[in-house]
């Protein structure tokens, strides 16, 4: 039998200060079983700065053919896909014919070594391209809950999160756009 995702439920009070975007929101999230604490983290996080009307966390990791969120018109066609980790081009390639833009966020320890090695790659492709320092995500996961509250405060491109456990700061740095 195989393993089920775990959930879990997250409510968001997000002051986005660069966008002018606030707003309440709440989201549940399955956390499948080969995903690391770390990366579903980053996905929330990823979830804050991208935060839109439509925007919709996917099946992701459980399903190979779509991101880890994306938005889509009315007319079902993707507007924006959003993908986690370090991608090969591609899967950067297909999602740029799939969608009108393409966003990936990569966080963990070997990001500098992945971006170093396909950054030419991905340049051409297009899309935007952040990361996230590890040793900042690292820290958030340890306080990985079923249940959580966030207050999220977005400014200069550092997300400041403030849960019951404790406070964190998220960097996003843009490698290319």
């Amino acid at each position: 039998m195989a393993i089920k995702p775990t959930i879990f439920k997250v409510s968001i009070n997000l002051s986005d200060l660069d966008r002018n975007h606030y707003d309440t929101i709440n989201l549940t999230i399955a956390k499948h079983p080969s995903e690391t604490e770390e990366r579903l983290m980053a996905r929330i996080v990823a979830y804050c700065y991208e935060a839109q009307e439509n925007l919709v966390l996917t099946k992701g990791i459980s399903d190979t053919e779509e991101p880890d969120m994306w938005v889509k018109s009315l007319d079902d066609q993707i507007q924006l896909w959003i993908d986690m980790g370090e991608p090969s081009t591609d899967r950067i390639k297909k999602a740029n014919r799939q969608s009108k833009h393409t966003i990936v966020y990569s966080f963990n320890s070997k990001s500098d070594v992945w971006w170093s090695q396909s950054a030419d790659k991905f340049k051409q492709i297009g899309g935007s391209y952040y990361q996230f320092d590890f040793s900042e995500i690292e820290p958030l996961a340890a306080h990985l809950e079923r249940t959580m509250k966030w207050f999220v405060t977005i400014s200069d491109e550092t997300a400041a999160i403030q849960t019951d456990t404790g406070e964190f700061s998220i960097h996003r740095t843009l490698l290319h756009s």
